[in-house]
């Protein structure tokens, strides 16, 4: 797809990037087949082909809408589509320089200014963790709307004590800590077992995501810049072998700091250091299942597992929990249908979008429990939030939890 740049566009980091992921496109439509809003709403300009002429005008001149606007809003950036493009398109990159155009240009009314400004402050805010156990102790008498946002109040249990040679870094999050503490001391306390240690920078915080993705890019990239500030004295003196995520989301974000941080002299080698070492915790299974595996007492039941978009879409990991929690004895499935699309939590879509993220989240749930599951598990706390908000029935836990539990009971 040729493009002309617009003057202001010509010569400027994301001109040059976005003309080359242009380029890329073929316009076949093979993405339109996997993304969800297309397949909710059926309007060409809420699929990524429809949205990827959007931002070609944008970058070519025209002057973005408040309609242009809304239609960019409503990616969820799941990147379903960079998984079916025969081309290789990046389409996640674009949207992003797409909407740090078009909201620019575009003023947004303001009581959603305002919702987007709290998500973006609140959320890696030190506040969010007190609001959140204040939430949690009058959670009964929340609205059905706040209170499907505010998890039940969770024990985290012990921290292992024990040191190890080997070890790796783990990011805490912004609300993991506050929502659901147990997914990180259950990492902890799976690693150990398998003879490593897991450390944290109580420096390193929110990774980037919430503000990035709500343009606030500088913002985001600040906190970026400060999580390596946090993780690079470890890292330079080799005294981790990988930077751990125990959630997708910020695990996508932290690999891709190599690229967002590319051309900030200061940054750019260290950003793609920190990428290079950056781990998915489903990639340390091969090493763990060895170690674990005659400890481990897999519970009974169907466990039926939804793979995050921004695992299997945005890192590329496709079938690893699956096949290596069969090999620990769990009786893992996977939907029939449609386990390739988003459940519709997106970081904060489900927030802003909820006419199409509740549609999406039901959806996934009636796939889900055509698998008669004793419990679903996934490996991101948006989507595990988002799913159990509207499965009252079964429980939604990381994966990671359950793997703890079952060496608990062996």
């Amino acid at each position: 797809m040729q493009t002309e740049l617009a003057p202001e566009f010509c010569g400027t980091d994301e001109g040059r990037e976005a003309e080359a992921i242009l380029r890329k496109c073929v316009h076949c439509g093979f993405c339109t087949a996997t993304c969800p809003t297309y397949q909710l709403l059926g309007d060409e300009l809420d699929g990524p082909r429809g949205r990827i002429y959007l931002i070609k005008q944008v970058l070519e001149g025209k002057e973005p809408t408040r309609s242009t606007q809304l239609h960019l809003d409503r990616c969820l950036t799941c990147r379903n589509c960079e998984s079916t493009c025969p081309s290789g398109v990046q389409y996640g990159h674009l949207v992003d320089i797409g909407r740090k155009i078009v909201d620019e240009k575009v003023p947004r009314p303001a009581m959603e200014s305002a919702t987007r400004w709290l998500l973006k402050e609140g959320l890696p805010s030190p506040l969010f963790a007190p609001a959140m156990k204040l939430g949690q102790a009058v959670r009964g008498l929340l609205p059905d709307a706040l209170k499907a946002k505010v998890p039940a109040r969770q024990e985290a249990g012990a921290w292992p004590t024990a040191t190890h040679a080997r070890k790796v870094l783990m990011l805490a999050g912004c609300v993991q800590p506050a929502m659901m503490p147990n997914i990180n001391t259950a990492t902890a306390r799976v690693l150990d077992a398998a003879g490593i240690q897991a450390v944290v920078a109580k420096e390193a915080g929110c990774c980037g995501a919430v503000k990035f993705h709500l343009n606030d890019q500088e913002g985001g990239k600040a906190q970026m810049r400060a999580n390596i500030d946090a993780w690079w004295p470890m890292v330079e003196r080799n005294e981790v072998e990988a930077i751990v995520m125990n959630a997708s989301g910020c695990g996508v974000t932290v690999r891709e700091y190599g690229h967002i941080l590319q051309h900030d002299a200061a940054y750019a080698a260290k950003a793609a250091r920190i990428s290079q070492l950056t781990r998915d915790l489903s990639e340390l299974l091969p090493d763990l299942v060895p170690a674990l595996k005659a400890r481990v007492r897999a519970p009974e039941g169907v466990l039926a597992y939804h793979p995050p978009c921004t695992l299997q879409h945005g890192q590329k990991l496709r079938g690893g929990v699956e096949t290596h929690l069969r090999a620990l004895g769990f009786d893992v499935r996977v939907a029939m249908n449609e386990s390739h699309l988003c459940c519709g939590s997106a970081g904060t879509y489900s927030v802003l979008q909820p006419e199409l993220a509740y549609p999406l989240r039901d959806r996934k749930l009636g796939h889900l429990r055509q698998l008669q599951p004793s419990v679903i598990a996934s490996a991101n706390i948006g989507c595990i939030t988002h799913l159990q908000s509207g499965s009252q029935e079964t429980p939604v836990r990381h994966w990671v939890e359950l793997l703890d539990a079952a060496l608990a009971a062996a």
